[in-house]
């Protein structure tokens, strides 16, 4: 049972490290090439559509499945696997302090900013640049907790 914890901690990291990573290198770059008006109203479908089930079930499992394969006995896990699942875990808890404390106040006032008639310029200049710092962050740590993960599986094999 903790292997195949594991193994879904790796997959479920995974897929969210490279939707993160994607983002960042290709979608974010893309989206700063267009207008004001056009980034600003992107991003509010994006923030619309992104929250799925499908999505959530990747982002609730980059910390559910490594605290699982944790909270399950192993014979023959090393202690060094075990700090890398433990450090793996970490790194995803700090994605998402990250992203619900950085990203998300930012996506809501983005959305608001949709109620209030704000001109475009002024909304993107205060969301762009801070959004894509803590998406910078957020990247780096689930980049970092996929690898640990990953360590640790091979480690376990």
């Amino acid at each position: 049972m903790a292997a195949l914890l594991l193994a879904l901690a790796v997959v479920s990291t995974g897929l969210y490290a490279g939707f993160m990573l994607i983002f960042r290198t290709g979608v974010m770059p893309a989206l700063a090439r267009l207008t004001d008006e056009e980034f600003v109203h992107a991003m509010r479908r994006v923030n619309e559509y992104v929250p799925r089930p499908v999505f959530l079930v990747v982002f609730l499992g980059v910390v559910v499945f490594p605290a699982a394969a944790l909270a399950v006995p192993v014979d023959g896990r090393t202690g060094t696997q075990t700090w890398l699942v433990v450090a793996g875990l970490v790194c995803a808890v700090a994605n998402h302090l990250v992203t619900v404390a950085g990203n998300v106040p930012l996506n809501t006032a983005l959305a608001a900013s949709e109620r209030t008639g704000e001109p475009a310029a002024a909304v993107r200049a205060a969301f762009e640049r801070r959004w894509n710092a803590f998406h910078a962050g957020r990247t780096l740590l689930v980049v970092a907790s996929f690898g640990l993960l990953t360590a640790s599986a091979v480690g376990t094999g």
